[in-house]
């Protein structure tokens, strides 16, 4: 089979990856053998290529987004059967997506929805399960009312203002100049420009200088400034990227802040099999809520697989809104 690899740990960086020939793999006991139809890109994907894990064997084959059939299945699995459509957010420490066949663990497998397509199904995986577990794993809804999503028109932040929506909240995100008509589309409530607004000052004059009740925080340098300038009394900031900086912890006691980490793709490296059988769950949600046309998986581009390397180009230099899909067209 034909895959985007690594044969080296001396390579890195998007110019090393290269599709090789590999033998199709054999799946483990609780494993299921996919064969690829359509694959998510992701911005951890070209930040692993750019920083390989010490903990990959080589030859490696990046990617952790895909769809397609089951074509075999490991001697424990019982829930998933040959022919079958799955999607699967996989473990980055092993053989990934960016090849014609994938091996996943049984328990983060969803099987797609009659109305949902590979390319969809392939779209809704890592952003989009980040969106579902800040809101719906990690957040406190109960009395909420509004909640500011950083990086509105991003992979995570078009599908947490989607959900959000969908809970009543009301929804303001932030977004550069040049992408501020496309995300007008998902309608949140209020978008500030961060290019040419203070961010700070248009959510305090939006909130009558409350602050909101949530924050979904993607990007990196603004946890500090969201938690003492931006979040309201009792109010939560889920963040991803990086720890917020150094916090005053009396400030934090006073004002009832609650801050929270989220790591979606740590479950499969934990002890607790409930947490890594929910990424199975969540993509399940997720895929029901799109055949529901509750969700738009926001694919804005799809790509031949020997164009996969341009579209992670496309990520890395933030030249794109929405999803970028590949599709292998054999």
């Amino acid at each position: 089979m034909q895959g985007y690899s690594f044969t080296s740990p001396k390579q890195a960086g998007l110019e090393d990856l290269k599709i090789h020939e590999s033998t199709i793999p054999s799946p483990k006991p609780d494993e299921v053998l996919v064969k690829v139809d359509s694959i998510g890109l992701n911005p951890v994907d070209y930040k692993l290529i750019g920083s390989p894990s010490s903990d990959f064997e080589y030859p490696h084959i990046f990617g952790l987004d895909a769809a397609g059939t089951v074509v075999s299945v490991g001697k424990n699995v019982t829930d998933f059967t040959v022919g079958e459509r799955v999607s699967g957010h996989n473990n980055l420490v092993n053989d990934g997506t960016f090849a014609e066949y994938a091996i996943f663990p049984d328990y983060c497998l969803a099987k797609i929805p009659n109305k949902v397509s590979f390319e969809q199904a392939a779209a809704m995986l890592c952003g989009a399960m980040t969106a579902y577990q800040a809101i719906f794993r990690k957040m406190n809804l109960t009395g909420k009312k509004n909640i500011l999503i950083h990086a509105g028109a991003g992979g995570v932040g078009l599908i947490a203002i989607q959900l959000a929506k969908l809970m009543g909240l009301t929804v303001i995100t932030t977004v550069s100049s040049s992408k501020i008509e496309f995300v007008k589309s998902f309608h949140p409530d209020k978008i500030i420009d961060y290019k040419k607004e203070d961010v700070t000052t248009e959510v305090m004059k939006y909130t009558n200088g409350v602050g909101v009740d949530l924050i979904l925080n993607t990007v990196s340098g603004e946890a500090k400034t969201d938690i003492e300038e931006r979040l309201a009394y009792n109010g939560q900031l889920v963040w991803i990227n990086e720890a917020p900086e150094s916090i005053d912890q009396n400030f934090l006691a006073q004002q009832g802040i609650t801050i929270s980490a989220l790591n979606l793709g740590g479950a499969h490296r934990s002890n607790s099999y409930s947490q890594k059988r929910d990424l199975g769950i969540i993509a399940t949600k997720l895929l029901n809520l799109v055949a529901q046309e509750k969700l738009n998986p926001c694919i804005t581009e799809i790509l031949p697989f020997d164009q996969l390397v341009s579209g992670l180009e496309k990520l890395y230099h933030h030249d794109t809104v929405g999803k970028i899909v590949v599709k292998i067209l054999k």
